[in-house]
């Protein structure tokens, strides 16, 4: 994701995969395990099956399992594919560089930049027993009480992300902080322009807008670029069974404006007031923790300044706005995997809405 969530999938996960022998679109199971008996022998120990994960509106990510061990596989979408997207190599390397830190993410195993494999470069990492919350019913299960610990856990996680010393773990050179904000509008409008086929009434207006009111960033951290409830796998011990054990889908992760996380978190914590819609937020969800309530901890936890996180709002909306605007624009051409996607072409102009709104109001 970049993703948007699922319209309301249920947040179990079948017990083992499943899949016809030459495994579901994008995955060839046998070339899959021919490599995996090259690259990792003994890992595999029997005929491998396979599974989309739905959820993600971007990179696609599958469960591969062998009938006693599971581990998943992520890879770009198929056909459209924008520039500095979907790198598999820099996903791979910020969760290499971030397993045995305080931040929670999969032991990453192997990176295959071969695309004669699977028909672009994949890497497969292990398999985490989690729940991905991605709609307020689902989350409402919980009970008032877990979803509130639930969420503020998600907002410590983002602050241990930002606690990292980039130099200690090798991702010193991961980006280039000075000038980040106004790269990432430039980029963003960029990949507009790269997906547009149709007229979007208000998006210049946002952009530039943006633009006019860039703020001053803060010292720069790893920034995880698309921090969200779904993005991340909850579960444990029953004693911590709203443990964060995951942290999913990196992306979009660079070095540059931790704010700009924070932001996000913000925009997905929103009321976006749709229903039935196909990309929701929890907000509604009884016991979660209101806007300024995750903002207030974020800053106590961190010390940063927070008084121009409404820029960084907007500006989360305006990204989210692009990429759906994305992920419509691959629909229209037939490449995309997975159900919902007839109806998100609907939704950009309503977060191009919310975007201006926010910038507006401060």
């Amino acid at each position: 994701m970049t993703s948007a969530p699922d319209p309301a999938p249920a947040p179990d996960r079948p017990a083992a995969p499943s899949a016809a022998p030459s495994g579901p679109r994008g995955l060839d199971l046998e070339r899959l395990r021919g490599h995996l008996d090259r690259a990792l022998p003994g890992l595999a120990a029997g005929p491998l099956t396979g599974r989309l994960i739905e959820g993600g509106r971007s990179n696609l990510t599958y469960e591969v399992g062998d009938g006693s061990s599971r581990w998943v596989v992520r890879r770009p979408p198929l056909g459209h594919v924008l520039a500095t997207a979907h790198d598999m190599r820099r996903e791979h390397r910020v969760i290499a560089a971030l397993h045995g830190t305080a931040v929670p993410v999969p032991e990453p195993l192997l990176l295959c930049e071969d695309e004669a494999v699977l028909g672009a470069p994949f890497y497969v990492m292990e398999y985490v027993d989690g729940v991905p919350f991605r709609t307020a019913d689902q989350l409402a299960a919980l009970g008032p009480e877990r979803t509130r610990r639930a969420v503020l856990g998600l907002v410590d996680t983002l602050v241990d992300l930002h606690a990292v010393d980039p130099e200690a773990v090798g991702l010193g050179d991961f980006g280039r902080p000075e000038g980040f904000l106004d790269r990432q509008l430039r980029r963003w409008g960029k990949q507009l322009a790269a997906s547009r086929g149709r007229e979007l009434a208000g998006i210049d207006e946002l952009h530039g807008a943006l633009g006019r009111a860039l703020p001053g960033s803060p010292a720069p951290t790893v920034v995880h670029g698309d921090f969200r409830l779904d993005n991340v796998l909850i579960g444990g011990t029953s004693s911590s069974a709203d443990e964060i054990r995951a942290v999913l889908d990196w992306e979009m992760s660079t070095l540059g404006d931790p704010l700009t996380d924070l932001g996000l978190l913000v925009m997905y914590s929103s009321d976006l007031g749709l229903t039935d819609s196909p990309v929701s937020t929890t907000s509604a969800a009884p016991g979660h923790p209101a806007p300024a309530e995750l903002i207030e901890r974020y800053a106590a936890r961190s010390g940063r300044d927070v008084s121009q996180v409404a820029w960084y709002t907007a500006f989360a909306w305006f990204k989210l706005a692009v990429i759906l605007e994305g992920i419509h624009y691959r629909f229209t051409l037939g490449q995309t995997v997975g159900a919902g996607f007839d109806r998100i072409g609907e939704l950009v102009p309503v977060f191009i809405e919310h975007g201006l709104t926010t910038l507006q109001e401060g």
